[in-house]
């Protein structure tokens, strides 16, 4: 019996996963392949035959649905929302450093607090990074007259970006207290400037806490499965030490259930109705200043082609030839869209784009990310060309980019056709 197959086998890890999972939808990996979704899990014993057959790890989402089997590919936000029957809102941090992720996780702690929140649950990725998790039995019932279980995932977008703008100074401090701008330039291959913003050095160029890529049915690694690539579990960890974590406490050897992650019966209903009510007023302010940047740029009526594209855009349309097709479907409709492309016609240029790809994605995905672009009230910007989460790590950042935005090289660019 090799260490997984004796690990899944293990009865308290099973009730576990097993107690995680529940009204979750599931996707089982098998080592580098996920198997059908949507997956439940039923029994304990089912782990213990997945991982018979090949079963590395096991992924669940953070919305929770009467019926996880009835979800498919292409529904509408209505048919989700009426599937939904709640979400728990999660901090996803990943950083190539541990000690930059568990610092940034201990601000998140701290600022959850100072907003009222009490029942908080962390986890240890397996890998680099760590899972905050607040559950949904801490939300109201409703915020600003409407129910607060039909507003996914405008809640947790929202919540994150809160957050960030409350522990950045924070973490700038003590991530530069941790090491010099020169080091952290060698060891990520970033340079000092592009490390900066304002001539201030930007945490979040080397810590990513991405709101962006949240959308429904949206996985995370499981708490007490496997991390493939580090053979390390992903275990809970007890929020008032996160800095003094080890992850030798990871090894699948090692493993002991001491704390929970997730526990909703922990949870004052209503708890969190401060957090949220700050974040929406943060998320309306924010809205604000961008409709006043970008009030100059109307999105013209007849849609503009390809040949005015920026590069960066340009190498995106050739297809991705490593890691980051979902954040490119991110990229490219944000960016279509402000061109004055309609959906149809976006849709028809992801589908024939996806076939460029190392490896395509499901067309599903594209049609579900379209479809939830469409939902929105307002139109969503691309990620600025500084974002390092983006286009340099796929691989097409303009070289000597001057401009805060793809759109605004479009804008300037025909401004001086115009001309």
């Amino acid at each position: 019996m090799n260490d997984i197959l004796r690990f899944y086998s293990r009865r308290d890890v099973q009730k576990e996963i097993l107690r995680i999972t529940k009204d979750r939808e599931v996707a089982v990996c098998f080592g580098d392949k996920f198997g059908k979704r949507p997956d439940i899990i039923q029994y304990g014993s089912d782990i213990e035959e997945l991982a018979k057959q090949g079963a590395t790890s096991f992924h669940i989402s953070v919305e929770r649905w009467r019926n996880p089997l009835d979800l498919k590919t292409g529904l509408t936000r209505r048919q989700l929302d009426n599937l939904r029957i709640g979400f728990d809102f999660l901090i996803d941090i990943d950083s190539k450093f541990l000690e930059c992720s568990k610092i940034t996780a201990n601000l998140i702690v701290d600022a959850l607090k100072f907003n009222s929140i009490k029942n908080i649950s962390a986890k240890f990725s397996g890998g680099t990074g760590i899972h905050i998790l607040v559950p949904f039995e801490s939300f109201p019932d409703e915020v600003n007259g409407q129910r607060t279980m039909l507003l996914f995932p405008e809640i947790p977008k929202a919540i994150i970006e809160y957050i960030k703008n409350l522990i950045k100074p924070y973490l700038m401090e003590k991530v530069k207290n941790l090491s010099s701008l020169d080091d952290i330039s060698k060891s990520t291959s970033i340079s000092v400037k592009d490390l900066k913003i304002n001539n201030e050095f930007n945490p979040f160029k080397i810590i990513e806490i991405d709101s962006q890529l949240i959308s429904s049915r949206h996985l995370i690694r499981s708490a007490y499965s496997i991390n493939e690539k580090t053979n390390l579990v992903s275990i809970p960890m007890d929020i008032n030490h996160i800095e003094e974590f080890n992850p030798k406490k990871a090894k699948i050897g090692n493993i002991e259930i001491k704390h929970k992650f997730f526990s909703p019966e922990d949870s004052e209903n209503g708890e969190a109705k401060f957090l949220l009510i700050q974040a929406l007023d943060f998320a309306q302010k924010m809205a604000r200043v961008e409709i006043k940047k970008f009030a100059q740029y109307e999105i013209p009526k007849i849609a503009i082609q390809e040949a005015y594209f920026p590069d960066c855009i340009k190498k995106l349309l050739d297809g991705v030839k490593q890691d980051g097709r979902k954040r490119a479907v991110f990229i490219l409709i944000s960016f279509l869209q402000h061109m004055g492309w309609n959906y149809d016609e976006i849709q028809d240029l992801l589908l024939k784009w996806n076939a460029k790809n190392y490896e395509p994605l499901k067309e599903g995905y594209i049609i579900t990310q379209i479809k939830w672009f469409k939902s929105q009230q307002k139109k969503i910007l691309p990620p600025n060309c500084d974002h390092e989460s983006y286009y340099k790590s796929i691989g097409v950042k303009c070289f000597n980019c001057k401009c805060k935005n793809p759109v605004n090289q479009v804008k300037i660019r025909l401004g001086k056709i115009r001309k």
